[in-house]
């Protein structure tokens, strides 16, 4: 079964790419829900704004998300509490329920159908060591006063040892609501670009975005709401996220699925919520199994728990659709949300959102829609890149950075000796090329792609997705086709196509 998003059954229209140099107040670089969002805040302030993606709009982790529009991140406050203080905490909680109601005044603003639906948020647990966390969060709940708690009771089909929820939050549909938004910009004469990749921003008086097939877009400000920033070294932005890949199913099911949004406190992770479709038939939607992106090759496994899961305790593993997102995270768990640096502050970056983009990716868009406006946002230092680092900051930074080395040179002292032409239909793998690594992919024809395994970010070497047929850098998750194209940054460039020994 091929990877489908429920989320992208719904045809919208596309965009062309970009053929010529243009000039805007802002270019929003991301067509996800942090980018549109942002071109829309700014849009109805008066600005001049063109929006480029890479690829398709809403082919990214927002078209491939879970869709829980909840502050409820986990069991996360009792480490805020710890790592920031309660007031920062506090403010954490504002910043997402704020995000909640703009969404909210969003769909009222544009009369949008997306299936909103107010949930109740909840995290459980199944062992004690699980409940004593959920205690402890329950605890910042009040210091903090977090609408919700201890709950006794869960609609779940097992056991649990306790739960902990937050009242009135939400579920949608992310495409049906971003649609929207992006008719607005067309209307009011916004140039959207698809397949446009950025790749370098020139500074000067101005910023100029420039293009891997060398136009340009130079504009006042610029915002990289790609996901991972593309222009990753300035601010260092490379050695401070965590890249991991997660995965979620759809399945219809006759058994009485629960209302509300759950999310266990143990590894591995399995989230639950549930969706109506168009015919009216009832799905549940699984999510988990996370990993750290290009470690993990045989990614079919993933699913296959995910199914065995639902079967167990729901009685269905007849899955509908599946699919997989990138998700990143900093080294302390709050996002990146402002100037990339003290010596760019009109270039901004909107990062590492741990799984939460929904919300988190909606008050990014505020907070820097505000910034460029030159207004006061009550969130913009507790975001800001340029926070000092803290102690939780550094003791992950080198944790990270570690992982990263020994990705680097296990790639390059690995040694493979399957060559191309063992690869059965369907197949891909680290290959021997001409006494070299080189990645290999059959098709169902015969027909075999060779690249060159060796990410053009940095250099470490892709290892193969099964799951998304995709090549995969374990290092910082830069992800490529079959044929060595760029699906994910931060790289730009695509990986090197290669040709056996005497072929042209």
């Amino acid at each position: 079964m091929q990877t489908n998003s429920l989320w992208r059954d719904i045809d919208i229209e596309t965009f062309p790419s970009l053929t010529k140099d243009l000039t805007a107040e802002v270019t929003v670089i991301g067509g996800g829900i942090t980018g549109i969002t942002t071109a829309y805040l700014l849009v109805k302030q008066g600005y001049k704004v063109v929006l480029l993606e890479a690829g398709r709009l809403l082919e990214g982790t927002t078209g491939y998300t879970t869709a829980k529009v909840t502050s409820q991140h986990g069991l996360i406050y009792d480490y805020l509490i710890r790592t920031f203080g309660r007031d920062k905490a506090r403010l954490y909680y504002q910043a997402n329920e704020d995000a909640l109601k703009l969404i909210e005044q969003i769909q009222e603003e544009l009369n949008i159908d997306c299936d909103f639906s107010r949930q109740d948020a909840y995290v459980y647990s199944v062992t004690d060591k699980g409940k004593q966390e959920i205690y402890k969060e329950a605890e910042a709940y009040e210091k903090i006063g977090i609408n919700g708690g201890i709950v006794k009771n869960v609609e779940l089909p097992f056991e649990v040892t306790s739960a902990i929820k937050i009242r009135e939050q939400a579920q949608f549909h992310p495409v049906k609501y971003l649609h929207p938004m992006v008719q607005y910009l067309k209307e009011h004469n916004t140039p959207i670009f698809e397949n446009t990749r950025a790749s370098d921003v020139e500074k000067g008086e101005l910023l100029s975005v420039i293009t891997r097939e060398g136009n340009s877009v130079t504009s006042n400000h610029v915002v990289m709401a790609s996901h991972f920033p593309f222009k990753d070294f300035e601010g260092m932005y490379f050695s401070r996220l965590h890249v991991e890949r997660s995965y979620s199913i759809a399945l219809p099911t006759n058994e009485v699925v629960p209302e509300g949004m759950y999310l266990n406190a143990e590894n591995p992770k399995r989230s639950l919520r549930h969706y109506v479709s168009e015919e009216g038939e009832m799905l549940l939607l699984v999510g988990g199994e996370g990993h750290v992106s290009g470690q993990k090759e045989n990614t079919k496994e993933c699913y296959e728990k995910l199914q065995s899961y639902s079967k167990e305790y729901f009685n269905t593993d007849q899955v509908t659709h599946r699919w997989s997102s990138q998700d990143l995270t900093t080294l302390d768990k709050v996002p990146y949300i402002g100037p990339v640096s003290r010596n760019n502050p009109r270039q901004y970056t909107a990062t590492g959102f741990s799984k939460w983009g929904m919300t988190n990716g909606t008050i990014a868009a505020k907070v820097i829609s505000d910034l460029i406006q030159g207004s006061a946002n009550p969130y913009a230092e507790l975001f800001s890149p340029l926070r000092r680092p803290g102690v939780e900051q550094a003791k992950n930074f080198a944790l990270e950075n570690t992982d990263v080395a020994k990705e680097f040179v296990k790639g390059k002292l690995e040694s493979r000796k399957m060559e191309p032409e063992n690869l059965s239909p369907g197949e891909g793998a680290v290959v021997r090329l001409n006494g070299k690594r080189a990645g290999a992919y059959k098709d169902e024809t015969g027909r075999v792609y060779l690249v060159d395994t060796t990410c053009t970010h940095m250099g470490c070497e892709v290892n193969w997705n099964k799951a998304e047929q995709s090549w995969d850098c374990p290092c910082h998750g830069s992800r490529f086709t079959i044929e060595g194209e760029v699906i994910e940054g931060p790289a730009t460039k695509p990986l090197k196509e290669l040709k056996k020994e005497g072929e042209r």
